[in-house]
Parts: C-alpha cells; structure tokens; sequence
C-alpha cells in the first residue's frame, strides 16, 4: 500500500513538473513574440521547432536565425531556378541583383547573426537581422516596375518577415 501511494504521489510530481515547464516555454515563446511585429509568424516558427521547448530568449534567437537562413537558401534556390527560364531582360536583370542579395544574407548576414547570438554579442545580431531584412527588402524592390510580378513575392516577405523578428528577439538580449 505504501509503493502504491509513493508511486501515486511521484506521478503526480512528474505530471505537474512536465505540464510546468511546457506551460513555461510557451509562455516564453508567446511573451517574446509579443514584442515582435509579427507575433503570429513568430509563435509558428519558434513552436515548429523541439528546440523552442528548452530554448531560453537567446536559444529562440537562434532558431529564427535558422530559419531566416533556410527561406533565403529556398528563395536562392527559386531565383536560381528561374533564371534558367527567363526570357524577359529586365525580369533576368532583377533576378540577378536578387542573387547577390541572397548570396549576402546567407554567406554573411545570418552567419554573422548566429556567431554574434553565440558569443552574447546582441548588438551585431540585431544589425545582421536588420542588414538580411534589407537586403530581401532591396530584391522585392528591383521589381518596382512591375511589382504585383515579382515572381518571389512570397520568399522575399518570409525573408524579411523573419528578418524582423529577429531583430525583434535580439534586441531583447541587448
């Protein structure tokens, strides 16, 4: 009778530990969010991600950070394959400028992000976040001729999107 009640008592203790800690990193993730333009993009990327369930404030950086640098390498990667097909010069034109574009966010801006979240270093975080969102910016713009064509509208908004929150979410470590 005893081991019953012990055991029943240590589920207990288990059960209200586990719901804490994941009522906790919600709660994280909701009140970090809260302090971005784009809360509900925020919540999205961070819960989609298991590291967000031990991920402090710079932990969550971290993870907008990746996932800033995975929808620039797949808007790269549309722009690479579009190039290959384009028959319009000024289309080819801002195709091209959107490669440098995205070779800087994903060679320096979002490297320099990570590196400086590591070393605790927020203050170059949030400048490489605002240099990646600027450079998105800058593509989406060079369809300015036609901008309701630009082909990677999509990727272009998710980059810079992203780009903002985590500017937002490094801002918070200075």
């Amino acid at each position: 009778m005893t081991k019953i009640v012990s055991l029943l008592i240590l589920e207990v203790v288990f059960c209200l530990t586990f719901f804490t800690v994941s009522y906790s990193d919600i709660n994280l993730i909701q009140t970090t969010c809260k302090k971005t333009p784009f809360y509900d993009l925020c919540v999205l990327t961070l819960k989609s991600d298991p590291r967000s369930s031990t991920a402090d404030v710079s932990g969550l950086a971290r993870i907008v950070a990746d996932s800033v640098n995975a929808k620039a390498i797949a808007t790269l990667n549309q722009i690479s394959a579009l190039l290959k097909s384009v028959k319009d010069p000024t289309l080819e034109k801002a195709l091209e400028g959107c490669i440098v574009s995205y070779n800087t966010i994903i060679q320096a801006d979002i490297p320099v992000a990570i590196d400086a979240i590591e070393k605790n270093n927020p203050k170059f975080a949030v400048q490489s976040a605002t240099d990646a969102g600027n450079e998105a910016q800058a593509c989406e713009n060079s369809f300015a001729e036609k901008p309701s064509n630009s082909p990677i509208f999509s990727g272009n908004k998710a980059v810079h999107d992203l780009s903002v929150v985590l500017q937002s979410i490094a801002s918070l470590l200075l």
